[in-house]
């Protein structure tokens, strides 16, 4: 039940503060900042927002620096879309998934390769002995 409500809770934090960032912020240190997702805790106290930025790594470090100082005003926001008692603390982290896919694609590419020679070679392979190794009643 407490795992529903959290998730129920995360949600719509993940919702509000897409909708702020998408209104836009202040700080012109803020990129294309995209929410992938939000934890939060059971007991609703702390959030973790993980997000990713479109840019480079001085874009990415710049949104990360914007994001904190904003923190407060994004909490503030939170807070008035939430119907809940206490608003949790957020917490941003960014989202290593695209570097992750990335990385995967690239070995899943080198697999790919492989495989092909692999199947190349078979295709030209012959038995090391007999094609039929094992001894037949019929033969004899």
């Amino acid at each position: 039940m407490a795992g529903e409500r959290a998730s129920r809770v995360a949600d719509r934090i993940r919702v509000i503060l897409s909708e702020r960032l998408q209104k836009g912020l202040r700080d012109p240190r803020l990129g294309f900042v995209t929410i992938t997702d939000v934890r939060v805790t059971g007991d609703l106290q702390n959030a973790t927002v993980f997000y990713t930025v479109y840019g480079t790594d001085e874009e990415r470090a710049g949104s990360a620096a914007a994001l904190k100082s904003a923190t407060g005003m994004l909490r503030s926001e939170v807070g008035r879309g939430l119907n809940t008692r206490l608003t949790p603390t957020l917490e941003f982290i960014a989202d290593a998934l695209p570097e992750e896919a990335s990385n995967l694609t690239a070995l899943l590419d080198e697999a790919r390769k492989r495989d092909a020679e692999v199947q190349g070679l078979a295709a030209n392979a012959h038995y090391a002995g007999d094609e039929d190794p094992y001894r037949h009643d019929d033969e004899e």
